[in-house]
C-alpha cells in the first residue's frame, strides 16, 4: 500500500498539515481485514479531549506541501524545572516492545508524497518513523507507525491494543544509543474525530513517543478499520 487515504481535514494550513499526518498515518496503516476470525486486541475507546494549551506551531516546509514541524525548541529550565531526560537527535533503527512481542529491525522513514499524503511502510514486517518530526528521545513527540495486519495475517502492531500502562518500549538509534520509554496510556479514537492536538500538542518539556496503528471495527465497505490506536509514552533513560 504505497499511498494512504485522506480522512477529513482541518481549518488552517498548520492544523491541516498536522491532521494530514495523524489521520493519514492512522487511517492508512492497515491492509484488508484478516481472513481468519481473530481480531486485533483493542483498548477501551477514549474521549478525545483537546489539551488546554495550543499545539506547537509548525514551520513551513521547504516543499509545496506544509508538513508538521519537529516541535518547538526545548523550554528553558526557568519555566519548567523538570523535563526528564532529553537525547541528542538520532534516527531510529529498531524497536522492541517485549510485553506484546514486538521486535522489528530496519525502521523506515515515512514522508509526505507530492499530494501531501503520508506514505506507509511497504513492508508489513517493518515499522516507520515520521522523519520530519523529532527523533525518539529528542524533545517533543516522536511518531512511529506500523500496519496492524495484512491479508496474510498479523503485522508489526497487531497487538498494540494490548499494550498497557507501565510497559517498556526500547527504540535503538543510529548513533548506537537506546531510547527507553515507559507507556503512560493506550487509547482508541475514532478516525472521524482524531485528537490531533492531543497527539501533537505540547509535551511539557519531555521527550515522548507515540505508537500508532488502526483498530476498532473493520469497515468492509471502505476496506479500513474505523478507529486508531495510540500509545503515549515518555522517555526514562
Amino acid at each position: 500500500m504505497a499511498h494512504l487515504t485522506r480522512f477529513g481535514d482541518r481549518r488552517g494550513s498548520i492544523a491541516a498539515a498536522v491532521t494530514v499526518l495523524l489521520l493519514l498515518l492512522g487511517g492508512g496503516l492497515v491492509a484488508k481485514a484478516l481472513t481468519r476470525p481473530e481480531a486485533p486486541a483493542q483498548p477501551p475507546a477514549a474521549e478525545a479531549v483537546a489539551p488546554t494549551t495550543a499545539p506547537p506551531v509548525a514551520p513551513q516546509a521547504t516543499t509545496p506541501t506544509t508538513r508538521p514541524g519537529a516541535g518547538p525548541a526545548k523550554p528553558s529550565s526557568a519555566s519548567s524545572p523538570d523535563f526528564g531526560p532529553i537525547m541528542e537527535p538520532s534516527p531510529p533503527v529498531s524497536l522492541d516492545i517485549p510485553s506484546i512481542g514486538v521486535g522489528t529491525k530496519g525502521i523506515v522513514d515515512l514522508a509526505l508524497d507530492k499530494d501531501g499524503k503520508l506514505q506507509a511502510p511497504t513492508d508489513f514486517a517493518k515499522a516507520g518513523w515520521y522523519a520530519a518530526g523529532p527523533t525518539p528521545g529528542e524533545f517533543g513527540p516522536a511518531v512511529i507507525g506500523a500496519h496492524v495486519d495484512s491479508k496474510s495475517g498479523p503485522a508489526v502492531f497487531y497487538r498494540l491494543g494490548a499494550l498497557r500502562k507501565g510497559a517498556q518500549v526500547s527504540v535503538h538509534r543510529k548513533d548506537g544509543s537506546t531510547a527507553r520509554f515507559v507507556v503512560d496510556r493506550v487509547a482508541r479514537y475514532s478516525k472521524a474525530d482524531f485528537p490531533t492536538a492531543m497527539v501533537y500538542g505540547d509535551t511539557k518539556g519531555r521527550a515522548e513517543l507515540r505508537l500508532i496503528t488502526c483498530g476498532g471495527a473493520f469497515d468492509h465497505a471502505t476496506g479500513h478499520y474505523v478507529d486508531n490506536i495510540v500509545a503515549f509514552a515518555h522517555l526514562t533513560s
